[in-house]
């Protein structure tokens, strides 16, 4: 059983919707939902913006993640590179310059996964 004091941080940067249903949000709500982290952030980068800016089912799962408590952060460089910086915002993600942010999780504590 994983130390309930860890925390984790999923970096999403793929632009495959089935990848993102199949494997990165499924395991990072049930990472949350069954207490395997104590803390679990998803953090949207590159060419995911665009695709959670255009899907709904996408965008009902983050809501989902959310009520569940995982937070969800935006690389706002990435997402202004895609025009969705406002779409991303308006479904209650923090969208923030993400490059400090990233660094302070890699030499933190976090433990940091990659899609």
């Amino acid at each position: 059983m994983p130390d309930k004091n860890k925390k984790l941080v999923v970096l999403w940067t793929g632009g495959d919707r089935d990848a993102a249903l199949t494997m990165v949000f499924m395991y990072t709500l049930n990472a949350k939902l069954k207490n395997w982290w104590n803390k679990v952030t998803l953090i949207v980068w590159g060419p995911s913006a665009e695709l959670l800016s255009k899907d709904k089912e996408l965008k009902d799962y983050i809501k989902k993640m959310k009520d569940a408590g995982v937070t969800i952060e935006a690389c706002r460089a990435c997402a202004d590179i895609f025009g969705v910086s406002k779409e991303l915002e308006e479904i209650g993600i923090d969208v923030k310059y993400m490059g400090e942010t990233l660094t302070e999780y890699l030499k933190g504590d976090e433990k940091v996964i990659t899609f």
